[in-house]
């Protein structure tokens, strides 16, 4: 049977209706106002049964549960003994059932039978076996390892679960590849940087919301997008009636519409409000004494324009407070800032004031940040946590906290001379290149650069990928400048995609293989945090799979390995093989035993009492009550800890102004190079020279397209219905969409200040044409006061011309429904984290009546 992109469709169609006639029965009553249907018992939860599982809509990753009945999942709530989000979820989670019974899943296998690629090709599916699927597959790695090219096999990874270690840790090491590329500088690492060059933390901060007074929330949304969401809704009420919220943003967020304060700044210019703030708390002397440490004489002597003695100063938990100040902050006032930014210089003031004096319970929750030079800015935001005390403090900012996991079966053992040899060469996103030192951990090359993939594919630098797998991936949709990726996909020779939905990424399979949805048909496990509590969750099946779908990062994994052990590569499977119950200590035999006890060891220690005897979080009896609650919280997060006994991962033990981390890692870049460290900051396109690089301090915007051909700033948004792009064929993502600030139902829209358009002649509704220095894109015009003029915002997630008949606009023609922006935002990065930038208005953009 040959499958055209239309037969596809119908055939969806087809069991979209089944599905449909199937839950007929149990359709609800709508005759609310029948007498007997009004005096009929309630149809109550009793019918069904509420099982444990895990969201992963956002990185949050809430534990919640899901309401089952007659087999149909039917709801969808918080965990109720969840300590993260304290039972809640937030509309990310309900659209999981509209996943669930998407009649336009992938359901069975398939393979290419058109040997032409590219976005307006029609593959030409034909279903298969599982059996040829990874026979296919495995023959692949296979003839790459005959012939010493096993390096040259290349994993992408999108949304994991906690057994991503299999999959994404070790199997690209077995093969004899270094080649496990994460999607996450595409979305986020940035961030990381801020706080990880201040206080050595590389991750995600929280927040002591129940005791904060005073909270800025800087280029982000908390009760929209941005993580811990429904922790954010649940407690930012609180901080509205007893403290100050403030919100910097060019656009009217969700946060910015109830906050006490918005500042709608200029696009990048973060940086210079951030150390404008810190000279109006030092000038002032607003900084935390306790935490930082005071004038010997007790006479502040941070006066504008004048230097200071560092022998004058008394430093207590930081380092080089006096460097900063003569390095970046002595001429840095409000007034220079309010300039730059094109907002008031009171304001500015106004909230440094109000932060400092609320201190230590206040806290900057900044965002991505996603910009060219973006690493200072969020280290200028980070480095008023510490300014201010507020960081590890009750009331503050919090970096840390976990929960117990145990490690999987070594590798090593069965590790071949190819495997070890190919697994040693350079990767293939180019980190640790003298213009991308994606520096994260303190090391060249730390970070993975996963946008400068398809860059590295086309120029065959540092070497041509021959076999590729991804799963839960779109990077030709979620990348900027998305074109590069269609032609890197169409170069790869053989391309594997293990996905629950097709997307743009999918045309370019040869293989296409149908995944399991993490939330609701597999057995898996997740470690996160919030609201002061690590957790691991569960996630379990809770209907039976309707479609021949595996999990992928267990299941298809030893379906593979048994593949590549008839083909003379046992290694694999030997291993998998070591992975035994912990509670019979049997070994697997098949795809279902291992998924299952792969979970069982990861979270060996969260439910066996006799590995948490000492645990002072949720200690369950036993596995079977481990599933049934589907929830470990960790113990209450302790305050102090990093004051009392120093910041272990940054060079000083201390919290750092002056970054003596920072300065380690670039001199370390700098010498691999054999340059110098001001060499290095100018081929990354960075202004900093000297000293000033290891300090928090403004870069300039660096911007695509002047402002007299591209005057507009294009600056992104994220939906509260985005389920990292998995939720794009929900209707429910679409009737819903003016949850999000500004946007219209049913509609793709682009927001524009309504002065803007009144000067371009552009009426509520216009289709109008939006380009950039790359390329053009047609969207609706949504006219609307919360954007900054000078902006115009765009949400990211619509534009799909695949994903399903929602999603796109004519999903068999390949018509997309709205516009992507990815594709006219040109490919450029943070270089020294690696990340994509997205953010911060780099995209210059003209914007003229369609």
């Amino acid at each position: 049977m040959r499958l055209t992109r239309r037969s596809f469709i119908q055939a969806s169609a087809a069991t979209g209706g089944a599905l449909l006639a199937g839950c007929a029965a149990g359709k609800p009553a709508t005759n609310a106002m029948d007498k007997a249907a009004a005096t009929a018992k309630p149809k109550g939860e009793d019918a069904g049964k509420w099982i444990a599982n895990t969201c992963q809509g956002c990185t949050t990753w809430c534990p919640i549960e899901i309401f089952v009945q007659n087999g149909r999942a039917v709801k969808v709530r918080g965990n109720q003994l969840s300590k993260a989000n304290s039972g809640y979820v937030c509309p990310r989670g309900h659209l999981i059932l509209q996943q669930i019974y998407d009649p336009d899943r992938i359901k069975t296998p398939m393979k290419r039978t058109n040997p032409q690629k590219g976005r307006n090709i029609d593959p030409k599916f034909v279903p298969i076996s599982w059996d040829e699927a990874m026979d296919t597959v495995a023959d692949q790695i296979i003839e790459l390892r005959k012939n010493n090219e096993s390096h040259k096999f290349l994993l992408m990874r999108g949304r994991y679960s906690d057994q991503n270690g299999i999959l994404y840790g070790n199997i690209p090491k077995m093969i004899g590849s270094p080649n496990n590329i994460s999607h996450s500088s595409i979305c986020a690492e940035v961030e990381k940087m801020g706080a990880y060059y201040t206080e050595g933390y590389f991750g995600y901060r929280d927040y002591d919301l129940d005791n904060m007074k005073y909270l800025i929330v800087w280029a982000c949304d908390p009760i929209s997008s941005n993580r811990q969401v429904p922790n954010a809704i649940r407690k930012l009420n609180k901080i509205l009636e007893n403290g100050t919220v403030a919100a910097i943003d060019p656009r009217m967020s969700n946060t910015a519409a109830k906050a006490h304060e918005w500042m709608p700044i200029t696009p990048a210019t973060d940086g210079a409000v951030a150390i404008a703030m810190a000279h109006h708390i030092l000038v002032n002397g607003l900084w935390s004494k306790e935490f930082c440490g005071d004038f010997n004489d007790g006479r502040n002597r941070f006066i504008k324009g004048q230097t200071v003695s560092e022998n004058d100063f008394n430093e207590k938990n930081t380092n080089g407070l006096v460097k900063w100040w003569n390095i970046a902050l002595k001429d840095a006032d409000p007034s220079w800032a309010a300039k730059e930014a094109g907002v008031e210089q009171a304001q500015i003031e106004r909230i440094a004031t109000g932060f400092a004096k609320a201190a230590p319970n206040c806290g900057v929750w900044y965002g991505p940040n996603m910009q060219p030079r973006g690493t200072y800015a969020v280290m200028a935001m980070h480095a008023l946590n510490g300014l201010v005390g507020a960081t590890d403090s009750v009331g503050g900012v919090i970096t840390g906290m976990g929960a117990p996991s145990s490690g999987y079966p070594k590798i090593d053992a069965h590790q071949d001379e190819i495997s070890k040899k190919g697994s040693k060469n350079t990767k293939i996103d180019q980190r640790g290149y003298l213009n991308m030192p994606a520096l994260k951990g303190g090391k060249s090359g730390g970070g993975v650069v996963a946008n400068n993939v398809a860059n590295a594919i086309l120029a065959n630098d540092p070497y041509d990928i021959k076999v590729a797998i991804g799963y839960f991936n779109n990077f030709n949709f979620s990348g900027t400048e998305g074109q590069r990726w269609d032609k890197a996909m169409a170069k790869v020779p053989f391309f594997a995609h293990i996905v629950p939905m097709f997307s743009e990424m999918t045309y370019f399979a040869d293989i296409v293989l149908p995944s399991t949805l993490h939330h609701s048909e597999q057995w898996s496990s997740v470690r996160s945090k919030a609201n002061l509590h690590g957790h691991v969750s569960i996630q379990q099946p809770v209907i039976d799979r309707m479609f021949d779908v595996h999990a992928p990062e267990t299941e298809i994994v030893w379906m593979l390995a048994e593949k590549l052990a008839l083909k003379g590569f046992p290694n694999i499977l030997n291993w998998l093989k070591d992975f035994k119950d912990p509670e019979t200590g049997k070994a697997p035999t098949n795809a279902a035993e291992f998924g299952l006890y792969a979970v069982k060891i990861r979270t060996h220690k969260a439910w066996d009492p006799a590995l948490n005897k000492d645990y002072k979080g949720d200690r369950p009896s036993g596995w079977k009550e481990f599933v049934e609650k589907g929830i470990v919280n960790s113990p209450k997060y302790e305050f102090g800890k990093k004051w009392k006994d120093g910041f272990s991962k940054t060079v000083t033990k201390k919290f750092e102004f002056y970054s003596e981390t920072l300065k380690k890692a670039l001199e370390g870049h700098a010498e691999k190079h054999k340059t110098t460290v001001d060499n290095v900051l100018t081929v990354t396109n960075y202004e900093a020279r000297g000293e000033l690089a290891f300090v928090p301090h403004y870069e300039t915007p660096k911007r695509h397209g002047s402002r007299s051909a591209y005057p507009f700033d294009l600056i992104d948004m994220k939906s509260r219905h985005n389920r990292e792009g998995r939720s794009a064929n929900t209707t429910w993502s679409y009737t819903f969409k003016s949850c999000d600030p500004g946007d219209v139902n049913e509609q793709d829209v682009i927001q524009i200040n309504p002065a803007d358009a009144r000067r371009l002649g552009i009426n509520e509704g216009d289709m109008v044409k939006v380009t950039s220095v790359l390329s053009s894109l047609k969207v609706r015009a949504r006219l609307w006061e919360g954007v900054r003029p000078g902006c115009a915002a765009k949400c990211f997630g619509q534009g799909h011309h695949a994903m399903g008949r929602v999603a796109a606009k004519d999903f068999a023609n390949a018509v997309p429904r709205g516009a992507n922006f990815n594709e006219i935002m040109p490919d450029d990065y943070d270089r020294l984290s690696g990340s994509t930038a997205r953010n911060g208005g780099f995209t210059g953009v003209r914007i003229e009546k369609a």
